[in-house]
């Protein structure tokens, strides 16, 4: 299968890439629109003079929400896990 190629601006950049799929351009797209949102956030909000703080900020925000994200899921999973093994010791014991 042929590899589309495309082209993504991220903070005033041209960045030519090659993605499998219309499905992966999309997610490429929103990525980068995202990013453009953010940069425009930080430029509003912080006095920021060079594009490459901005892009570290962002890179750090958008690292950091998968952090958290991953640490809340093996949390979950982990409170998961202790609930099926109560029931399964309750299961177990209603059984013999």
């Amino acid at each position: 299968m042929d590899k589309l190629k495309i082209n993504i601006v991220i903070a005033g950049r041209t960045y030519p890439l090659s993605v499998n799929n219309t499905k992966e351009e999309e997610g490429m797209r929103k990525a980068a629109n995202a990013i453009n949102k953010l940069i425009s956030m930080y430029e509003q909000n912080y006095a920021v003079s060079d594009k490459q703080d901005v892009l570290a900020m962002c890179a750090l925000q958008f690292a950091s929400k998968m952090e958290i994200a991953s640490l809340e899921k093996d949390s979950t999973n982990t409170e998961a896990i202790e609930k099926l093994k109560e029931l399964t010791t309750l299961v177990d014991s209603h059984l013999k």
